[in-house]
């Protein structure tokens, strides 16, 4: 076969069934040093008959004697003698690298990938990034900032150890936490009829069914919500026939400047909306309420590296920290500065 690297050879001693174990080797250097059975079984916490079991054990699989033994003492052969120099080193850098690797395995350091769409990543990530930067110093945390469908399929690729997202619609292989709802709002302009008499309300609130009769402009169907506003819409009596969408765009700040030109009404996640408002505009609640769930995703049956686990830790503690409800109801952690909506894709 072309192409591989040949391996090198196997020793000729091991070519033979050879059952050599860690632990007899680590006895029998400690019984070179002591020269006692019972000191041995002292020092590694065994008991005498065990350091002499595991001796016997050793001889017979190297087939040769390695000690003498009297009355007194312990005395290493001429073949002990090999072994315990030979070994020694080995048993040293080994146990130097198995705790290495350890130490690789449950130590939180390095670069960690995480992926999640625009408006989640100007709304959310900034806050888990500031705080994996004060608690977890030895990781670096990179957003990879993509739309919904991109981050799916890096997650499920293994590109970026985990992702944020707004639901998915097929999560059968992926492990998900739910760490937020936030819920949908109508935004129009502030001198619209639906909402003229309340222009003057801290609270503007709309029932969904008043949103009949009205043209929308609406994220495309590039955006992780847009499949749960149709849904919403239809279920409340404002399908395409009741509510025709005239316009779909890929960035809210489009659809927020459609908005002010009276082309029509649009539906956003609450999270979209800058937290200094929108100037001319209104954003109303929608009644019932209709919330998205956003969730932290990664590949199920798929360890994470010790460094990425501690940021998912990380992040899914702060963004399920106990919610607070905004002016406009929507579902806040209390240390999260929401920013950036306004200029993000969903």
């Amino acid at each position: 076969m072309t192409g591989m690297a040949a391996l090198p050879p196997v020793p000729t001693p091991f070519r033979h069934a050879m059952h050599v174990t860690f632990r007899q080797l680590q006895v029998f250097l400690a019984l070179s040093q002591c020269q006692s059975f019972s000191q041995t079984g002292q020092s590694l916490g065994l008991t005498q008959s065990a350091v002499s079991r595991a001796m016997v054990e050793l001889e017979g699989q190297l087939n040769v004697r390695l000690l003498d033994r009297t009355t007194r003492e312990v005395l290493l052969t001429d073949a002990g003698q090999l072994l315990a120099q030979r070994v020694a080193p080995l048993l040293q850098e080994l146990g130097e690298a198995l705790a290495e690797v350890a130490d690789v395995g449950h130590a939180a350091r390095g670069q960690v990938r995480v992926a999640s769409s625009p408006t989640l990543s100007a709304a959310l990530m900034p806050a888990c990034i500031a705080a994996c930067g004060q608690q977890l110093p030895q990781v670096q945390l990179q957003l990879v900032d993509r739309l919904q469908q991109e981050v799916l399929a890096q997650v499920r690729s293994g590109e970026v150890h985990f992702g944020l997202v707004v639901e998915p619609p097929e999560l059968g292989d992926l492990e998900h936490i739910t760490v937020l709802f936030d819920p949908f709002v109508a935004v129009l302009p502030a001198q619209h009829a639906l909402v003229r008499d309340q222009a003057d309300s801290a609270t503007v609130a709309l029932n969904w069914a008043q949103l009949q009769g009205q043209p929308l402009v609406l994220l495309d169907h590039a955006s992780g919500s847009r499949r749960l506003m149709d849904a919403a819409l239809l279920q409340h009596g404002c399908g395409p026939e009741h509510c025709p969408v005239v316009q779909e765009v890929g960035h809210v700040t489009t659809a927020f400047r459609m908005v002010e030109a009276g082309i029509g009404i649009s539906i956003m996640p609450r999270l979209a909306i800058p937290p200094h408002g929108l100037p001319g505009l209104l954003v109303a609640q929608l009644q019932p309420q209709v919330q998205r769930a956003i969730m932290l995703v990664r590949r199920r049956q798929r360890s994470l590296p010790a460094a990425a686990q501690a940021v998912w830790n990380l992040s899914a503690a702060l963004l399920q920290a106990p919610h607070r409800a905004d002016d406009n109801g929507s579902s806040i952690a209390p240390d999260l500065h929401i920013d950036g909506g306004y200029d993000a894709k969903n």
